[in-house]
């Protein structure tokens, strides 16, 4: 890696996120794995083992409720997010992906002990599709706070949107990653609040 590469970037977020979250460091070596070998792991063509991606936990200022939407393609119900196509500030491709999905703008990234760190990260598999080979999603995951009555749109990729109580978050997916976000969320925004 040059200088100038992006990747030390990510690996230096992938540091902060390992400081935070010390019993995680499978998953902070799979994925600083990807960006060490994978020199275009910003590009959705990179399918060995696959790509980065970037999403938030939208949720209200207590954390008692979130954003889910019902992903088309997927038939699932998950956070907002997408692709990096390119940008290596994985917080800025979170934020993108939520405006586009879900019409809120305006948002920050919440700070963690007065920096940036990932809320989680996650990897996951996409299944082959069209012309895409089944690849991994390596995910990077940021914790975002919106007004719960700011009103959500939603966008031609998801069936569905809308706030949900988190309480009531099983009744929405039992997917282990979406309810780990949930738990890492009400875990900082209690620290915060102290």
């Amino acid at each position: 890696m040059s200088a100038v590469d992006p990747r030390r970037a990510l690996l230096d977020l992938l540091g902060a996120y390992q400081d935070a979250w010390p019993d995680e460091d499978a998953v902070v070596a799979r994925i600083g794995n990807l960006v060490v070998t994978q020199e275009d792991c910003l590009l959705r063509t990179c399918f060995t083992p696959g790509h980065l991606t970037a999403s938030a936990w939208v949720c209200s200022q207590d954390g008692a409720r979130c954003v889910l939407l019902h992903h088309g393609k997927l038939d699932k119900w998950l956070q907002p997010g997408g692709h990096a196509d390119g940008e290596a500030e994985l917080e800025r491709v979170a934020l993108r992906e939520v405006e586009e999905e879900t019409g809120l703008s305006g948002l920050e990234v919440l700070l963690h002990d007065g920096g940036l760190v990932p809320l989680d990260l996650d990897v996951h598999v996409i299944p082959a599709r069209k012309r895409e080979p089944q690849h991994e999603h390596h995910d990077v995951r940021f914790l975002v706070i919106a007004r719960q009555d700011a009103p959500l749109v939603c966008s031609d990729e998801s069936r569905e949107l809308r706030w949900v109580d988190v309480a009531r978050l099983t009744d929405f997916t039992r997917e282990e990653s979406v309810l780990r976000l949930a738990r890492k969320a009400k875990l900082l925004l209690e620290r915060s609040q102290s």
